[in-house]
């Protein structure tokens, strides 16, 4: 009778244990259960929000270079020798009147070097920090001519020429040759110091109060070139600044005669306007 009572009593006790047991990880289950939801959706928010941000970030860089890729390779470099060898870089004639002030387009803002290290930021307004400088004024007129290929120089130097010998003795007036440097490794400091170095032109102008300014543009310039609508590398670009730094007339590749007639004009007209 003692044996069954004791094992009665011994069942009773495990029966008991067990059931606490399975309450106790029972409650401890849910109680972990009923934590995860109330926490889980605001991590989730908070990490889906990131990832969106950061991924709308992506897509927006992503489609730009997509795009930058796509233009880049249909004006590549054989499309623009194919399109010099079919017009010799006169991709459109150069404007015969001034281009109005209230529809000409603002020469964007170019950070350029100078043969001896110097910076400036082309236009030169009267805005622009750059007139803080005593050798430097605002001019009346800038005639700035761009340069992307090595190609292009005679074609500039067209333009730049009769410009000197007609204005010379003007002091409103700036000339700015700008060479583009896209090449990254030149673009780095030590190298670039060298380069600026074997690039120094001598003074051919020295009797001339109207100075030509050559100076060089290093890195990436799409942007730069898509604003202005730069067609082909192989060409030069010349552009007539006025005072505000607006662009009032261009020329593209190798001057004609008449065309030369029509920039002396133009640059004297706004000398008068300005």
């Amino acid at each position: 009778m003692a044996t069954t009572l004791n094992r009665f009593l011994k069942l009773r006790s495990v029966s008991a244990l067990n059931k606490h047991h399975q309450g106790l990880f029972s409650f401890t289950r849910y109680e972990n259960h009923d934590s995860l939801p109330s926490k889980m959706p605001a991590l989730r928010s908070t990490t889906r929000s990131f990832l969106d941000f950061y991924q709308f970030g992506n897509k927006k860089a992503i489609e730009d270079e997509r795009t930058r890729l796509n233009d880049e390779m249909n004006r590549g470099y054989f499309a623009d020798m194919k399109e010099f060898k079919d017009h010799g870089g006169k991709i459109a004639a150069a404007n015969k009147i001034l281009i109005p002030a209230a529809s000409a387009m603002k020469f964007p803002v170019l950070a350029v070097t100078f043969s001896n290290g110097q910076s400036l930021k082309l236009p030169i307004t009267p805005n622009s920090n750059e007139v803080d400088t005593e050798s430097l004024a605002v001019p009346k007129v800038s005639l700035v001519c761009l340069s992307f290929r090595a190609s292009s120089q005679e074609m500039i130097s067209s333009w730049s020429k009769p410009f000197l010998e007609t204005f010379g003795n003007r002091k409103d007036l700036q000339l700015f040759e700008v060479s583009f440097i896209d090449k990254w490794l030149l673009g780095l400091a030590p190298i670039r110091k060298l380069l600026l170095r074997v690039l120094q032109k001598p003074n051919n102008n020295e009797n001339s109060v109207l100075q030509r300014q050559a100076v060089y543009a290093f890195g990436d310039h799409y942007n730069f070139r898509k604003q202005i609508k730069v067609l082909n590398l192989l060409t030069g670009y010349i552009l007539l600044l006025d005072k505000s730094g607006r662009i009032r007339w261009q020329g593209f590749g190798t001057a004609t005669p008449e065309e030369v007639s029509q920039l002396l004009s133009c640059t004297s007209l706004l000398l008068e306007d300005q």
